[in-house]
């Protein structure tokens, strides 16, 4: 069989002008392979110094943003501690607000009931001397611009 070749890539069309056998790369022998660890690791190692220098300004504004950071922080969590603490007095004020209201309603109840009308006529009547005003003592009144008399106004006759 014919020698095959491995290629990196394949073009189609007509644009391929050369085309080029993969290259393999040839076996290093120890010593080339402890200087390339050895130059590979003295180009990281600078960069490793390099990248743990910092400037003083560097520094500063580092430390700035870090305090600004921990300020909003705290400004936050304190504006949640009184939204929670307000929100919670509203919550007991609501139940008591619900307590007066079922307690008002109750007294409310008790003091219908308790009206006895039978007794009011009597002391209106007997004690008080108060009547029933006659036919002739009635007057109607139509009011159509409001909902309701004001004392002070005249009433037409």
């Amino acid at each position: 069989m014919a020698e095959q070749r491995k290629y990196q890539t394949y073009v189609e069309g007509n644009t391929v002008r050369k085309i080029e056998p993969l290259r393999r790369e040839e076996p290093r022998t120890p010593e080339q392979r402890e200087i390339g660890k050895k130059t590979l690791s003295r180009e990281a190692r600078r960069n490793q110094e390099r990248s743990l220098r910092m400037s003083a300004p560097f520094v500063i504004v580092l430390a700035m943003a870090s305090a600004a950071l921990l300020g909003i922080c705290l400004v936050y969590l304190q504006l949640q501690s009184s939204i929670t603490t307000h929100i919670y007095n509203i919550e007991q004020y609501e139940a008591q607000i619900s307590e007066l209201q079922v307690e008002n309603r109750s007294l409310a109840s008790k003091i219908n009931t308790c009206t006895d009308l039978d007794y009011i006529y009597q002391v209106a009547t007997e004690e008080l001397g108060m009547v029933y005003p006659g036919e002739d003592q009635v007057i109607v009144y139509d009011r159509t611009e409001s909902e309701y008399v004001r004392q002070y106004e005249n009433i037409p006759e």
